[in-house]
């Protein structure tokens, strides 16, 4: 959603002409109410809204539902992506940007999701280095179970169905642990440290897990 119509008609516009099911606010209390009242699969969220902030809208969605959220920003300082993130955005489109640009990062961040769901092949990283059977709670490092324990394993799949993708502490709290934790978040760091000394040849050279400096962290594991 945009408070400027001319930008939210033409994105209209190019998502229908992409076949998806477009929904549209112009300001962020609509927005609520929409997302309330529909079944949405991704939501477009401009930070400068009339009423609110986008960041204010992100966080009332974020304690009810795990959506996908792109934010639309001028915003481009890193305190502000990292003030995003923590909030709950899955990714940014930086303005200004083109059309075709939020159609393609729409359909890679739905891709992903999809991805999640659709993970009941074993995945192979470093040519059978690492092997994880999402659907049969199975982590291999060189032929060996890896040991993991039940939350490690939350966190290492949370990562690594969505590599590239950078996880603050607070994400990884939400998506891996379901906010099920009554830890400080920097007991991710512990978690992470563990799971690099179970997978990783040198935790302290990690090619899997790796630590996104004021940010959080990914998994950079390559296919072969």
């Amino acid at each position: 959603m945009d408070d400027e119509e001319k930008i939210v008609e033409v994105l209209k516009a190019y998502l229908e002409k992409a076949e998806y099911e477009i929904l549209y606010a112009y300001d962020g209390a609509t927005a609520i109410q929409l997302f309330r009242e529909n079944d949405v699969s991704l939501m477009l969220l401009d930070l400068m809204l009339p009423d609110m902030m986008g960041e204010d809208v992100c966080h009332m969605i974020r304690l009810h539902s795990r959506v996908p959220i792109i934010m639309l920003t001028a915003k481009t300082e890193e305190k502000d992506l990292i003030n995003g993130l923590k909030m709950g955005a899955d990714d940014y489109i930086f303005k200004p940007f083109s059309p075709r640009t939020v159609v393609a990062k729409v359909e890679a961040v739905l891709r992903r999701v999809e991805s999640d769901q659709l993970t009941g092949v074993p995945v192979s990283f470093h040519q059978g280095d690492l092997v994880i059977d999402f659907k049969n709670g199975d982590v291999r490092v060189r032929g060996e179970d890896a040991g993991l324990t039940p939350t490690e394993y939350k966190i290492l799949i949370t990562l690594a169905k969505a590599p590239n993708r950078i996880f603050t502490r607070e994400q990884l709290i939400m998506y891996a642990l379901d906010n099920n934790f009554d830890g400080y978040d920097r007991s991710i760091d512990t978690y992470i440290k563990s799971i690099r000394t179970k997978i990783e040849h040198d935790r302290k050279k990690p090619v899997y897990i790796l630590t996104v400096h004021g940010m959080g962290y990914k998994f950079a594991g390559e296919k072969p």
